[in-house]
């Protein structure tokens, strides 16, 4: 796949770790000029050491609709919706609604956002590609997780919408559910004891370059057969298509 996306410009929201920083190195190497978004001006000076000049990274938090139009202003040919955040946990009956809302605002309705902005651009073009980053928890629930389940479930709809709406006019549509990967996400379910997942010892969890590569071979021509779809990192064919290991 070496230069596979050479020409074409990429946006990642949330990049400044985990599967996002990853995800910045994967496409490079694939010749996309990549810029991703930091939520501060520490975690981008990390990301910058870090990556040693590949991407260029921007201060933005993904809810202020302002400076989100101000970055996707350019127009792109790639939109990775990677940011995302857990918070709140806790059963229904012990969250806060403010905080319950302000997890649906960053986990779906700045992922919309990010969408309705580059799509003039892409369609202008002809083409352009989508992926959501979701997860296993948007279609099982999780005891804790009901703004992320919640979050997480309409943004795999979202995905099914754009691939209906756009797809006959080049927009190639994705869902990709990345299992359990080694991130501070991943740090956070743990120490909050909250359900099953928080129990998974850390040496059980995917390093982060896998669902990066996987999120960069969906940018690829040979991910077309796919279009549309809500992906699992986990399903055996895929992984071969995309070049990963089998799981153990």
């Amino acid at each position: 796949m070496t230069h596979r996306l050479s020409g074409q410009t990429a946006l990642i929201t949330g990049g400044a770790g985990g599967i996002g920083l990853a995800t910045i190195r994967a496409l490079t190497d694939l010749g996309a000029q990549v810029t991703f978004t930091a939520r501060s001006a520490e975690s981008l000076a990390s990301a910058r050491a870090a990556l040693d000049g590949a991407g260029h990274g921007v201060i933005c938090d993904i809810t202020d609709r302002a400076r989100l139009a101000q970055i996707t202003a350019p127009g792109f040919d790639i939109l990775i919706n990677n940011a995302a955040t857990i918070a709140p946990a806790g059963r229904m009956l012990d969250l806060d609604i403010a905080a319950f809302s302000a997890s649906i605002e960053t986990n779906l309705v700045a992922q919309f956002d990010a969408i309705r902005l580059c799509l003039p651009a892409m369609l202008a073009r002809g083409r352009g590609t989508v992926i959501n980053v979701s997860s296993g928890a948007a279609r099982r629930a999780k005891e804790g997780w009901a703004a992320y389940c919640t979050g997480k479930a309409g943004l795999a709809m979202l995905t099914q919408c754009l691939h209906l709406e756009y797809g006959a006019q080049g927009i190639r549509a994705f869902g990709l559910a990345p299992g359990v990967v080694d991130t501070a996400m991943q740090a956070a379910i743990r120490a909050s004891g909250i359900n099953e997942v928080s129990l998974l010892p850390r040496s059980a969890l995917a390093p982060a370059a896998q669902p990066a590569r996987m999120l960069a071979w969906l940018c690829t021509p040979e991910a077309d057969s796919r279009l549309g779809q809500e992906l699992d990192i986990r399903e055996p064919g895929l992984r071969a298509a995309a070049g990963l290991p089998p799981l153990a």
